[in-house]
């Protein structure tokens, strides 16, 4: 399968110990990123030495030089090291980068061996047809192809195509001797927006439900995942279009009591934002059905067909595009909290319900119209 080939070839790398000295994770596909990181702790990182062995940094919040001096330095209590780096966006910023870029050209022209060094550029999306990436992230992808792409190997997290994620559901349930039934993947992957992430915590649900059966139907997932998305996500931003801000902070507390740790926080807010941005591409097209609904949503951007007539809905509550640029703005702070290590992710995703189910702020009306004024 395509999308999973990179990824393979990664794992096959860490397991034959045939490692490069660095890598780039480039895209946003949280799953991927998982197995890799899973698999970096399992074959790489002895049992009782994580903490001697694995660190994981953030540029937002730490300089790349401090990083390097690190992998640089041999450590007395682990033969090797791997250095997880996030936040590779902070060397693309404003300003000028010349210092940053320059430690990593002179670290690499004499590495530590024992030291593996990944980035993480999670800041641009891959769609499964590369021809439809978006301009801003294709420029993106080209300046780290010609910078960090100098040392590291790229490794490509894309989207997976609805296909190959149904294949992928079969395989992985016929691994646990479970049968699943073609309606009943195709619909399990169709309700979740072809998300990964998503579709391997909903699939391990329907194992353990199924039990001795060995066999998951299409009754399966409609009781087991359609019905629990359509009270969640549709029903969210349902209350939010509405401005039901009381409503919308029950259905976000019933949400978080039955998540699943960080990555399901990152992977709510993710869902969260594509229905805006689903929303977005609904109102600029001025569509007012189904039928031209996938029409002006692509593969891999599709919205559920539950729940087509809801987004549809929603989407013409908002009385113009500001609003909804305004929704993705704050959701994409509330990201960059949420990776920050904030002490309570709870508290971030309320403030970010009652502010997306608010009306604008005077503030932020004043500068949409300081926008429409000519430079």
């Amino acid at each position: 399968m395509r999308a999973f080939a990179p990824i393979e070839r990664f794992v096959a790398d860490v397991t034959n110990r045939s490692l490069k000295l660095a890598y780039i994770f480039v895209g946003d596909e949280a799953f991927f990123r998982k197995q890799c990181r899973d698999a970096v702790l399992q074959e790489l990182i002895p049992a009782g030495m994580r903490q001697f062995s694995f660190f994981e940094f953030d540029l937002e919040s730490i300089e790349i030089q401090e990083v390097l001096d690190r992998a640089r330095t041999p450590s007395l209590m682990s033969p090797f090291q791997v250095f997880f780096v996030r936040g590779v966006k902070a060397l693309y910023g404003r300003g000028k980068h010349d210092a940053e870029f320059a430690a990593i050209e002179e670290y690499f022209k004499s590495p530590n061996p024992d030291a593996l060094i990944i980035f993480v550029a999670d800041h641009i999306s891959i769609p499964s047809d590369p021809r439809r990436m978006e301009l801003t992230d294709k420029e993106r992808f080209e300046k780290i192809r010609e910078t960090l792409g100098d040392y590291c190997t790229v490794v490509e997290f894309a989207r997976v195509e609805e296909d190959e994620a149904v294949k992928w559901v079969n395989e992985t349930a016929g691994r646990e001797q479970v049968k699943v039934d073609a309606d009943a993947s195709r619909e399990l992957v169709d309700s979740l927006g072809g998300d990964m992430m998503m579709i391997a915590g909903e699939l391990e649900k329907l194992i353990l439900y199924t039990g001795e059966k060995k066999k998951i139907t299409l009754g399966d997932v409609e009781t087991m995942v359609l019905a629990a998305k359509q009270r969640t996500l549709y029903e969210l931003t349902d209350a939010i279009s509405s401005r039901n801000r009381q409503r919308a902070l029950e259905i976000m507390d019933a949400i978080l009591s039955t998540g699943d740790g960080d990555e399901a926080a990152i992977g709510h807010l993710y869902m969260l934002a594509k229905t805006f941005r689903q929303m977005l591409v609904i109102s600029e097209h001025n569509v007012r059905d189904s039928r031209a609904l996938w029409q002006v949503l692509w593969q891999g951007f599709r919205v559920p067909p539950f729940a087509a007539e809801d987004v549809i809905r929603q989407a013409r509550r908002y009385k113009s595009r500001r609003e909804l640029t305004r929704a993705i703005r704050l959701i994409a702070k509330a990201d960059l909290a949420l990776r920050s290590n904030a002490p309570s992710k709870r508290l971030i995703l309320e403030n970010l319900v009652l502010d997306l189910a608010s009306e604008p702020k005077p503030a932020e009306i004043a500068g949409w119209q300081q926008e429409e004024l000519p430079v």
